[in-house]
């Protein structure tokens, strides 16, 4: 029997029919549960009902998952979810497809956070809301506010701030341009952290073109890549107290010109932190007690 033309397939042979399309095995199972409606049970359920037969309709949401994966589009934004730092995030083509890497970034926010009371934390480029969320949610205490420029991204990170019961606060705009915005009165000025995780893939990069399900906007900046961290280094001192940290994420490539730009704005204790692959894949600096020569230098262009 052919399970790829037979509505009579069973669990293990539509799992075998999916890797044999070339799916990696952890990807096929995923796919298979939630075409089952089964997304939250685990792989558990697939091997405890491998004889189980598929009806009809779910045999072809099922291979209509696996030609979407097959075309590129991120399992995220199939499965609608992405589990993030212990956090599971709705995600959809609305926004970038949050990466595991990026836990690193969260992982050095809570430690510069460690021992700052109530801190006031901003999120620029937030998306999905997954750094946001992910800080406030182990820093119950601290003033988490979180700004993109795209009005969908707000839409999907204010949705799940609602789902997971977290009190971050959305802003619209485009990195520090007019903030505080003058919709709200309650924001902080200056913070104690200003964390981003921004475009930062050159714009002719060939890697785009197999990333055309994500939004162009959240991935490439400018020629190399650095146009938006340029901006952000250039304006963030501005907006940090004394002693406040600015922490990057950028390519795997990009942490030497980082932290130059840091270096030229004045911060102290510049440093890096490596990805899951041992790249240094963050990049921060911590904004001195005392005014720098290039202190909010204006922006270019």
């Amino acid at each position: 029997m052919n399970p790829a033309t037979s509505g009579k397939a069973t669990v293990a042979e539509a799992l075998r029919a999916g890797l044999a399309s070339g799916l990696p095995r952890l990807e096929a199972e995923w796919l298979l549960l939630h075409a089952l409606g089964h997304g939250e049970a685990g792989r558990a359920w697939l091997i405890a009902h491998d004889t189980d037969p598929l009806d009809t309709d779910a045999l072809a949401r099922y291979q209509g998952l696996c030609a979407r994966r097959q075309q590129g589009e991120p399992v995220a934004y199939l499965l609608g979810q992405r589990g993030f730092h212990g956090l599971t995030l709705l995600v959809d083509a609305r926004v970038l497809d949050p990466r595991p890497d990026t836990e690193t970034l969260v992982d050095w926010a809570l430690e510069v956070l460690h021992d700052r009371p109530t801190p006031a934390v901003l999120d620029l480029g937030t998306g999905s809301g997954a750094i946001a969320l992910a800080v406030q949610y182990r820093r119950p205490d601290a003033r988490v506010w979180a700004l993109d420029a795209s009005a969908d991204a707000l839409d999907v990170a204010r949705a799940n701030a609602s789902r997971l019961d977290l009190p971050v606060s959305f802003a619209q705009g485009h990195w520090l341009r007019g903030w505080p915005p003058t919709a709200s009165e309650s924001a902080p000025t200056r913070f104690d952290l200003i964390v981003s995780n921004p475009p930062y893939i050159r714009a002719d990069d060939p890697h785009l073109a197999g990333l055309t399900h994500e939004p162009l906007s959240a991935l490439a900046s400018g020629p190399d890549g650095l146009d938006d961290l340029r901006e952000i280094v250039a304006t963030a001192g501005g907006h940090l107290k004394p002693g406040g940290w600015l922490l990057l994420e950028h390519g795997w490539d990009q942490a030497d010109a980082v932290a130059a730009l840091l270096s030229a704005q004045g911060y102290a204790d510049v440093a890096h932190r490596l990805d899951l692959g041992g790249h240094r894949r963050c990049t921060g600096g911590r904004w001195p007690d005392t005014p720098h020569p290039n202190r909010d230098t204006p922006v270019q262009g």
